[in-house]
């Protein structure tokens, strides 16, 4: 949920002006227990290792030299949020490789992760699947979700509610909020 993905870029998800409101409505309940991952692209094209490196000539427009440090942030709207919300940057899809977030949930004692944001079948899929492969109880929040592809998106719902029913439960905005302490 950056500035990255907003209207009026190539990254732009049709859908995040409609989830964003679901989304501040969860961190408005609990923002000493959000973390925001940030997703930083290479400074300049050509950078990155591997498919990376071919990911940021294809995108060269959406590297940091090309749009600036600024489309990193939160939008507005979940940037109030931090402090007390936290923030973790990643290079990669997933937020699980090459940064703290495993020891800071760890430290934090959490054992039940609520996911939000986008892209349903990029960054949320790779997160999903890392706090199922580090033991979290993860819900995902099925309307406040969005990606770039109307058909990943339903797929995704889909796959995390049949294939991964043992290690992730989907559930509605409303269905958490009730079960969340005031």
């Amino acid at each position: 949920m950056q500035r990255l993905y907003a209207e009026g870029t190539e990254w732009s998800l049709p859908w995040m002006s409609r989830v964003l409101p679901q989304i501040v409505r969860l961190c408005e309940r609990a923002p000493d227990h959000t973390t925001f991952t940030r997703f930083i692209p290479a400074q300049r094209p050509g950078q990155g290792h591997g498919t990376w490196r071919r990911y940021y000539e294809r995108w060269a427009s959406m590297t940091i030299e090309a749009v600036g440090m600024d489309m990193v942030e939160l939008v507005p709207e979940l940037a109030r949020f931090v402090p007390p919300a936290d923030v973790v940057d990643k290079p990669v899809y997933s937020p699980w490789l090459g940064s703290s977030l495993h020891a800071r949930l760890r430290a934090r004692g959490c054992d039940t992760l609520v996911i939000t944001g986008g892209e349903t079948d990029m960054c949320v899929l790779s997160s999903v699947l890392g706090a199922a492969d580090y033991g979290f109880r993860t819900i995902i929040v099925s309307d406040a979700l969005c990606s770039a592809s109307d058909e990943a998106h339903d797929a995704m719902l889909m796959l995390f509610s049949s294939r991964y029913g043992q290690h992730l439960e989907t559930a509605t905005l409303e269905e958490v909020l009730e079960l969340m302490p005031r």
